[in-house]
């Protein structure tokens, strides 16, 4: 099924998707690697705050490429996943709605997801020229001495991706092989 949502998002629209759905995400979501995700729990660990709310917002995690003349941001295509995996259920736990990457999670950011109602989207690897045409703006809002890992703010219009792990715990990236092969 086709969904169009605005991020952030709630936790109502949340439950809406399901394992399979392609989405449009239009509004903002930040960015974040493995650099700015250490970063970001050691500022927990000190009892700090984090340079941005996580309630309903979207993490994706992507590094850009430096913007040509004119864009907004250079290519913007997700980056693995399972990097972050020590440091997601701590966010989710904290109300971080979403995020986007590509590849499997592991069982602790599965159960956090379900536990928190949260959702996990893939965009597709190899696409992040295509992908950079749905941002129309890019600011560095923390961690800027990280370069390419330093989290942004993106302001996105229709942004594709599909739902990987629902709020329910179905897994694409399971349900899929299974049914592959059936056939």
């Amino acid at each position: 099924m086709e969904r169009y949502i605005e991020a952030p998002v709630s936790r109502e629209e949340i439950k809406k998707l399901k394992a399979g759905d392609y989405v449009y995400i239009t509004g903002t979501i930040y960015t974040a690697r493995d650099a700015a995700h250490k970063r970001m729990q050691e500022t927990l660990d000190r009892g700090e705050e984090l340079p941005f709310s996580l309630q309903g917002n979207m993490i994706y995690y992507m590094g850009p490429s430096p913007a040509r003349e004119g864009r907004p941001i250079g290519s913007a295509g997700p980056t693995t996943a399972s990097r972050m995996d020590k440091y997601t259920p701590a966010l989710l736990d904290l109300g971080l709605g979403a995020m986007i990457g590509k590849g499997k999670r592991s069982k602790a950011v599965i159960d956090a997801i379900v536990r928190n109602g949260s959702v996990y989207f893939a965009a597709v690897g190899g696409a992040g020229a295509i992908l950079s045409k749905c941002i129309h703006s890019s600011e560095i809002i923390a961690y800027e001495d990280l370069g390419t890992e330093a989290v942004r703010r993106l302001e996105v219009k229709d942004l594709p991706v599909v739902v990987v792990i629902d709020s329910n715990g179905s897994n694409l990236y399971e349900t899929a092989v299974l049914e592959y092969s059936r056939q």
